[in-house]
């Protein structure tokens, strides 16, 4: 069974920092994507970003330059730096991972229970 674990989130003030991790545990032969993804109060999940196994990484357009994503293969762990913070960047953050558990597996997009991040003074 598949498990993403993050942490990392909390209370920061405007123009601070925080790193969210995601750590994936089970059974895992190959991982596609990584990604990050927000829902802040009262509106849709939306793409932060992500990261392809071929090295590309995709941000959404308001966010670059404060946010970095990174990750750790050998752990199976996804990071997002994030710098800057403003009082909209208050959300619950989810991490995913589209992977496959075994060579015979499809890929399945997996999901982090979420993690609040609140920008506030």
């Amino acid at each position: 069974q598949v498990q993403l674990v993050e942490s990392g989130g909390g209370l920061v003030q405007p123009g601070g920092s925080l790193k969210l991790s995601c750590a994936a545990s089970g059974t895992i032969f190959s991982i596609n994507t990584m990604g990050w993804y927000r829902q802040p109060p009262g509106k849709q999940r939306e793409l932060v970003a992500t990261w392809h196994r071929l090295g590309n990484t995709n941000y959404a357009d308001s966010l670059k330059g404060r946010f970095t994503i990174s990750r750790n293969n050998t752990e199976n762990t996804v990071y997002l730096q994030m710098n800057s913070l403003k009082p909209e960047d208050t959300a619950v953050y989810y991490c995913s991972m589209d992977l496959r558990p075994r060579p015979s597996s499809i890929w399945y997009r997996y999901w982090g229970q979420g993690t609040q991040v609140t920008v506030s003074s």
